[in-house]
Order: structure tokens, then sequence, then C-alpha cells
């Protein structure tokens, strides 16, 4: 994979599977902006931006500035409380992870991916978790912030590329799930690397692509392979 020339933002670079998946696009040619919370180290090879995403408001005015971005990956996240019910959790904490898991990629993608389309060549990649999906582990109940967040943003992954034509307009926009691993929220005793969860999305950033026949898009993705909403 050969992203020399390109421009990559990445969200959550300071740590976890941000961090990795910075340092992978990185490796492979693109200048990559790291953003992170103010007062965060992101590693060297990357341009440090700092932005608390919390402050949705002020996301556009804060990049408006920083020019064409060719790669977009919307890693950051935060967790609601493990027993958090729907008819439990306060509004306050209910917004509070919506704002960073899923208003704070709408924000990014409302700033960057206009530029994607009219360039005729862009990705995105939203890492979203399994615990958004609709079947399997996503109906179980719990955690309901962040599960109706991650599956917010599934759901604006698919519609947005279909808007912009499932790839036709040069513009790839797919989510991830990067599976239970060792990151902060994921824990020690998680079952996957922090390196295989961010395997995936450092994958699809550097897909190619052309108009005519562009790869599937629109999806989500573990492991390289397509997985149900």
């Amino acid at each position: 994979m050969d992203l020399s020339g390109r421009t990559a933002v990445v969200t959550g670079a300071s740590r976890g599977l941000g961090r990795q998946i910075a340092l992978g696009l990185a490796a492979s040619g693109a200048r990559v902006i790291g953003v992170a919370r103010p007062g965060s180290e992101v590693p060297s090879e990357l341009e440090a931006f700092p932005l608390d995403l919390a402050d949705v408001d002020a996301i556009g005015t804060a990049v408006a500035d920083v020019g064409d971005v060719d790669v977009l990956v919307n890693a950051a996240a935060v967790m609601s409380e493990r027993r958090s019910k729907t008819l439990e959790v306060s509004l306050a904490d209910w917004r509070a992870v919506r704002d960073v898991d899923l208003d704070a990629p709408f924000a990014l993608i409302s700033a960057f991916v206009p530029g994607m389309a009219e360039r005729r060549w862009g990705r995105v990649v939203n890492v979203s978790a399994c615990l958004g999906r609709m079947s399997g582990p996503g109906t179980a109940g719990g955690l309901a912030p962040y599960r109706i967040a991650k599956a917010g943003l599934n759901a604006m992954t698919r519609n947005l590329a279909h808007e912009l034509g499932n790839g036709r307009k040069g513009v790839l926009i797919d989510a991830t799930c990067p599976g239970h691993c060792r990151t902060d929220m994921g824990g020690p005793d998680a079952p996957r690397s922090i390196e295989e969860g961010a395997d995936t999305a450092i994958w699809l950033a550097g897909r190619d692509a052309t108009l005519s026949d562009p790869p599937p898009t629109g999806r989500l993705w573990e492991d390289r392979a397509e997985v149900p909403w």
C-alpha cells in the first residue's frame, strides 16, 4: 500500500487503535495529522492536532484551515458505564458518549468529504464496534449509549456511501469492527492485539479503486471480510 502524497486525519491518535492506525498510515507514506485531546502526546511520526471532540460545535471552525484531506479515520471513542441501560442513563451521560462517538465523526465528515468528492478520491473509515451491530452482540442490551451511538455510526456509513454512488464518485466509506482488543477501553485481558484490531482500518484506507468499477463499500468489515450489520 502506497499513500505517498496523501494526507490523512486520524482521531484518537494518542493511544490505542487510533495511534496504531495513524502509525500504519504514516508507514505507508501518508502525511498523518493525529487528532487528540489537548495535553495528549502523539507519536513523533505524526503532526499533532489538539482538539477536544466532545466540543462538537467547535470542530468545523477548528479544522477549517487543515486543507485537503484524502483519508479520514474516525477512531476516537468513549465508552458508557458498563451497566448503563436505556431507562437508567442520564441525558448528560447519553450526550457525552454520542458527542464523541457519533456527532464528532459527522462533523469531520462534513468538513472533509465534500473535498474528497470534488477531487474524486477519498477514503473514510469509521471505527465502529460489533456491539453496534443489529445482529449478534449488538442486540443484547446494556451499554446503551455506546451501542446505540455505534449503530448510528454504522447507519451513517451506509447512508453516506449510497449518497456518494457507492464509490463511483471516488470516495469509499466503510466501517470496521476491530473486535475486543487490548486497549485502555478493552482492558489487558482482551483476546486481540491492537495490531490485529487496527489492520482492517489501515487496509480500508489504502484500497485501490476506479470510478467505473469500485470495490464494495458502505460495508462493515472485520479482519478484511464483510460482516452483517
